[in-house]
């Protein structure tokens, strides 16, 4: 069956039965989105503070490829498998986007019998969350054009605008625009353009708040623009926006609660990409799953070259998360494709090319291990093609390395499937826990952060920065020096370059932009051509997704 007939058999249970099934949640906690989605009441999140804190597992991944990863079927199926062998667990994951899922991956809810239910309405809006960020971040870009046309007290530049506008799908044609045309009327002509939602400073703010006080005031901190004196900022407070925008956030703020196809709890909340920004969920859900569960087993987008490093120097830093070990996800056929092997010719056995594909395992591994500080735990995730013989070098190739490795199964099995995985963890976690440790230290310079970044952990020879970027950097020192750097670059790729598989070295990464992030807390830096807006492939998956009389939906994977 295919993941979408998987997932619409699947037994659910009411979702306030289950809460307080698992957790004891009460049911006045939890505000219900029909039978099997519910939000989470801030005042039950705060009444946990008091609690100690579980363990905290992330699930990384080597480079993407066509071939497929499966990282969070991965973090489903291993989550399901600590509740099988006795482990109180909850997952936290991201929510989808619908701009990759009408575009190529077709949905993000896990594959198999490792999934999140009810997948069509997690891939498909959700509880608005999406939508409540979408509209609050345009709200203060309509505010800004509004002022501007009203007189423009605040002296805005208007070719200074930094701030864009966001739509939650893959839309090229929307990157660069011309907004105000007509006439007076329509407000003053300026250049502008459109982000994807997952880009938004938003959505990064709502992720990375603690409070509903803290989301307010890190919306009134955005820096949407300078005055005409070229160095003045123009803040989101000063239009007066922030508190109708934090108003429109009011529900988006409370996690997501909603189940697997064995009945255990997820946290879904937030949903930034890792490519172009930080890439996790939101701190509230990691941190009320960690005053709830033994274990929490979260995700961070793409490799561990983006998603990982963002979660350690950008999540962890903010919110004094303190992972206890990684896994990394890995697939015989994505290695293969590192190793040359093409998209159609993966299924054939090919011992040469994954073992020249493994090298991008080894430079995760070993970013995971010595740059992160955290012992990484190596997950083979099964597929029907793979051969005994592949499976025998790579897991041998990891014995090499001291890593310990385990093929998992739970993509055909559930939780079943990854119990080996889950003890595993459990070992790990229990005997031989790391201590994070970050790739930079709040001292260095924001260049010397972006350089630490490429050098070390993408195996860069060195950085370079347009003339622009480098006095923007300069300037930004002063009072911004502190922040932690976002890298947005290909996550096909240790370099900036999405041919270059394997693991590359002596490569350049250039900055060819970068973009305050003031609310959120960090500084932005756009590696190569890196796009902020995506665009839809030829044959894009909407082609392909449908729904009959009876509102049964078809084609989401």
């Amino acid at each position: 069956m295919s993941d979408i007939e998987i997932a619409q058999k699947a037994n659910m249970k009411p979702i306030i039965d289950l809460a307080g099934e698992k957790f004891g949640i009460e049911a006045e906690h939890l505000d219900p989105y029909g039978h099997y989605k519910a939000k989470l009441s801030i005042d039950y999140v705060d009444s946990l503070k008091d609690k100690e804190d579980g363990n905290l597992v992330l699930v990384t991944a080597i480079s993407p490829t066509p071939a497929g990863e499966g990282k969070t079927t991965t973090t489903v199926g291993l989550g399901d498998a600590l509740n099988r062998i006795g482990k109180k667990t909850i997952m936290c994951l991201r929510e989808p986007s619908l701009g990759p899922c009408f575009g190529v991956k077709g949905g993000a809810a896990g594959g198999g019998y490792a999934q999140v239910v009810p997948m069509e309405d997690i891939n498909l809006h959700f509880t608005g969350d999406f939508h409540a960020i979408g509209v609050a971040h345009n709200l203060l870009a309509a505010m800004i054009d509004n002022h501007i046309t009203h007189g423009n007290e605040l002296g805005i530049d208007a070719r200074r605008v930094q701030y864009k506008r966001v739509v939650d799908m893959n839309d090229r044609a929307l990157r660069k625009i011309v907004v105000g045309l007509g006439g007076p009327a329509n407000g003053y002509p300026r250049e502008d353009g459109y982000d994807i939602v997952v880009a938004s400073e938003i959505m990064a703010i709502l992720c990375l708040a603690t409070s509903r006080a803290d989301l307010k005031e890190r919306l009134g901190r955005i820096v949407i623009g300078y005055k005409r004196d070229n160095k003045t900022p123009v803040y989101a407070r000063d239009l007066k926006a922030h508190g109708a925008m934090a108003a429109l956030l009011k529900d988006a703020i409370k996690p997501n609660l909603v189940q697997t196809l064995e009945n255990n709890i997820a946290i879904i909340h937030g949903g930034p990409f890792a490519n172009i920004a930080h890439g996790c969920n939101t701190v509230t859900a990691t941190k009320t799953g960690l005053k709830l569960a033994d274990y929490v087993i979260t995700e961070a987008g793409f490799g561990a070259d983006l998603g990982a490093e963002k979660f350690i120097d950008i999540k962890c830093r903010m919110a004094g998360l303190n992972p206890s070990a990684v896994v990394l996800v890995a697939t015989i056929r994505a290695l293969k494709f590192h190793g040359g092997v093409t998209k159609e010719d993966l299924n054939q056995e090919n011992l040469d090319a994954l073992r020249e594909g493994m090298v991008n395992m080894e430079r995760h591994i070993n970013n995971i291990q010595n740059h992160y500080g955290l012992p990484c735990i190596v997950c083979v995730n099964h597929f029907t093609f793979d051969t005994d013989a592949e499976i025998d070098l790579l897991m041998k190739r990891c014995e090499e390395l001291g890593v310990k490795a385990v093929v998992s199964k739970h993509w055909a099995e559930g939780g079943a499937g990854a119990e080996d995985l889950a003890n595993t963890v459990v070992d790990v976690v229990e005997n031989k826990p790391g201590k994070h440790k970050y790739v930079y230290s709040d001292n260095m310079s924001l260049e010397e952060k972006i350089e630490a970044i490429a050098t070390k952990i993408y195996g860069a020879a060195s950085i370079s920065l347009d003339p622009k970027v480098k006095a923007q950097l300069t300037e930004w020192n002063k009072e911004y020096g502190s922040y932690p750097v976002c890298m947005a670059k290909t996550q096909m790729s240790f370099s900036t370059d999405p041919n270059a598989k394997g693991a590359p070295t002596g490569h350049n990464v250039h900055i060819s932009e970068v973009r305050l992030a003031n609310g959120a807390g960090f500084i932005v830096a756009i590696a190569g051509n890196m796009m902020t807006m995506p665009g839809l492939p030829k044959v894009p998956a909407a082609e392909r997704i449908d729904i009959d009389n009876e509102g049964n939906i078809t084609g989401l994977f």
